[in-house]
């Protein structure tokens, strides 16, 4: 039962990092996505966002543009076919969001914990914890990566250098190691001397 119990929470957590994009450089998940893990209709969730705007400034929500919205699409059409990032574009797919009269409401780490404080919900509340233990991930994700890839850098940059170095010596011992020259052998037999031009 533990272990079920455990599984399913792995993959809610699966589920919502997979669901979270990069628009407008900040990790959002969208609304109806959101209103899927807390259990109420997109309709309701953003009624919500609509009564309480003042406590969802820019930072914690914001609609989607027609440009963020079609590239959005675009790039689910584009990558679909992607096993790997099947399930990240789940929502976008077979018809579900396609045909919204508006773009949707993207809702950041903060909006998205004060989404489950405003529906006042036991399931928001519950997955809220989910939601943001997703974000904290992608970040240290994100950090690990960045890590990475400074480590690799200065490897990279080490690497050149001994590069230098070892082309260096290379050319040093190039002579070295060249078979030394033939020593000139005296000719046998009998030799005459050029006749020196007559005049």
């Amino acid at each position: 039962m533990t272990t079920n119990m455990s599984k399913s929470k792995q993959d809610a957590a699966g589920e919502i990092r997979n669901s979270i994009h990069t628009i407008r450089g900040q990790r959002v998940l969208l609304d109806e996505d959101l209103a899927r893990f807390y259990g109420v209709p997109v309709k309701r969730l953003n009624e919500q966002l609509r009564r309480n705007r003042q406590k969802f400034p820019a930072d914690f929500a914001f609609q989607l543009n027609k440009k963020e919205w079609a590239a959005l699409r675009s790039q689910t059409v584009i990558l679909k076919d992607s096993a790997a990032l099947r399930s990240q574009n789940a929502t976008l797919k077979g018809g579900r969001g396609r045909h919204r009269k508006y773009a949707p409401v993207a809702f950041t780490e903060y909006g998205a914990l004060q989404a489950a404080n405003v529906l006042s919900s036991p399931r928001a509340t519950a997955m809220s914890v989910f939601v943001i233990r997703a974000f904290i991930k992608l970040r240290e994700d994100v950090a690990t990566n960045a890590a990475i890839l400074k480590r690799l850098a200065e490897i990279d940059k080490t690497l050149l250098t001994h590069d230098s170095a070892l082309r260096d010596i290379y050319r040093k011992l190039l002579p070295l190691l060249a078979p030394p020259p033939e020593p000139k052998r005296r000719e046998i037999g009998f030799h005459t001397e050029p006749e020196p031009p007559t005049q």
